[in-house]
């Protein structure tokens, strides 16, 4: 069976036994039906790996948690994505696949073209949503740190923000990643389905954001963020 790992939002401690919340121990009794006697690893945002042994897997799963050990998976590159709101399961998608690749930090950008409006309580069960796909994708690629997605924004606030390296991706631009120096730290800003306008353009790169371009074909927001992202841990990352 493959090496079962679960988020817990709660203080891990060698020695510890810990009830699992109730996604959690739903998960393994009744999805995967896991037995009990057998490891399985636990991680809470710290960047720690915790072995814990199932003690009870009836209503709710009890644990024991046996061992830590420090988890190197994460990327040298520190790598935040700027997105523009995309609609429904590409938004999903892109969240997913973005931590998947080492993302350290997601910002839903509101932009002129979104056609995704959120405010109130849809925005909150949305970041909700957002977040617990970032926990799965946690999950699934073995990392131990937490990305987390802030609260979507507007482009404008966005830009009142110091960023460090910031980079806007248009298919205009000349500049590729080839011909810039390595860095440790890095912004990438793209728009939604319709893109930056070009008055978000001038705005972002008067605000210090270099123009990049990722290659000679047009590629939609979800490719164009996933492949920036990848060739960027290419080059600086892992």
């Amino acid at each position: 069976m493959k090496q079962v790992r679960l988020y817990q939002n709660t203080l891990l401690k060698v020695g510890d036994h810990l009830i699992l919340d109730e996604y959690c121990s739903h998960h393994l009794i009744k999805v995967l039906r896991f037995p009990q006697g057998k490891n399985i690893t636990l991680f809470n945002g710290d960047g720690i790996n915790y072995s814990a042994k199932v003690i009870s897997s009836k209503k709710k799963c009890e644990v024991l948690i046996l061992t830590k050990e420090q988890n190197l998976s994460e990327s040298k590159l520190n790598l935040t994505l700027a997105q523009g709101i995309a609609k429904g399961e590409k938004m999903d998608f892109l969240i997913q696949k973005a931590v998947e690749l080492g993302v350290n930090k997601i910002v839903p950008i509101m932009s002129e073209h979104c056609v995704v409006k959120l405010k109130g309580e849809k925005l909150t069960k949305r970041q909700l949503h957002w977040q617990k796909i970032v926990f799965g994708a946690c999950e699934q690629s073995g990392r131990s740190i937490v990305p987390n997605v802030e609260t979507p924004i507007t482009l404008n606030d966005f830009l009142d923000q110091t960023t460090t390296n910031g980079f806007i991706l248009h298919h205009r631009s000349t500049q590729t990643l080839l011909e810039l120096e390595h860095m440790n730290e890095a912004t990438i800003l793209i728009g939604p389905e319709g893109g930056l306008s070009e008055k978000e353009i001038e705005q972002a790169t008067s605000s210090g954001y270099q123009s990049l371009l990722l290659g000679s074909r047009v590629l939609r927001t979800e490719t164009a963020s996933l492949v920036a992202i990848a060739n960027m841990q290419l080059l600086w990352g892992s």
